[in-house]
């Protein structure tokens, strides 16, 4: 369909005045639609909305891919329709332990999905450089906090990535000093650069 074909149907199924420069803009990618907009234009192609968003990463686009408007998913998570709305507008995740865990189950994440759409990467970088480089056992609540995750497997995960961090250093100052990337540090280096794909590659939630 043509983009006037597309903005007729939205006016004469939905009386949504959308221009054909508008639908240009939103197949560049230039523009976003909004949810009534995205609803409507999925029914004038006959498909489902999540299948004309690209791999969503924001709540809203995992919000849209579901279906969902934001009231319908306040709810179901147990938040106040504004508070919620006001959440997924800054991008910023403020929600308990319980309603995080409602969140990614409502929507289908996965780990990696809810952390990068609760806009926390870089707390949960910064959160395990320390639990591996000081006393894990502290940042289990901050983490439980932060990940809808049973405590035991995050124990379980922290202290093994801790004890993993920690020989790579042993054997940095080990007797003779250690050659290669042991001996200069950089093994450690490494590791904490890459802590998150660790984290995901042993606490099984990137897929």
């Amino acid at each position: 369909m043509a983009p006037g074909h597309v903005a007729y149907g939205l006016r004469a199924q939905y009386g949504l005045l959308v221009a054909p420069e508008t639908v240009m803009a939103w197949e560049r990618g230039e523009q976003s639609p909004t949810s009534a907009e995205l609803t409507a234009l999925a029914g004038v192609l006959w498909c489902a909305p999540g299948e004309l968003l690209a791999e969503p990463v924001s709540l809203r686009e995992h919000r849209l891919a579901r279906g969902l408007d934001p009231e319908d998913l306040a709810r179901r998570i147990g938040l106040d329709a504004s508070a919620y709305q006001k959440m997924e507008d800054t991008g910023r995740w403020k929600g308990n332990e319980r309603q995080s865990a409602a969140l990614a189950s409502v929507l289908g994440l996965t780990l990696a999905q809810f952390v990068a759409a609760t806009g926390k990467q870089e707390e949960l970088a910064g959160l395990l450089r320390s639990a591996v480089t000081t006393r894990w056992q502290a940042y289990t609540k901050p983490l439980a906090k932060l990940l809808p995750v049973p405590k035991a497997h995050l124990e379980r995960v922290l202290e093994t990535m801790h004890n993993d961090y920690q020989s790579r250093m042993v054997a940095t100052l080990s007797w003779g000093g250690g050659g290669g990337a042991a001996g200069t540090g950089d093994a450690g280096r490494e590791f904490l650069a890459e802590i998150v794909d660790r984290f995901w590659a042993l606490a099984g939630g990137a897929g």
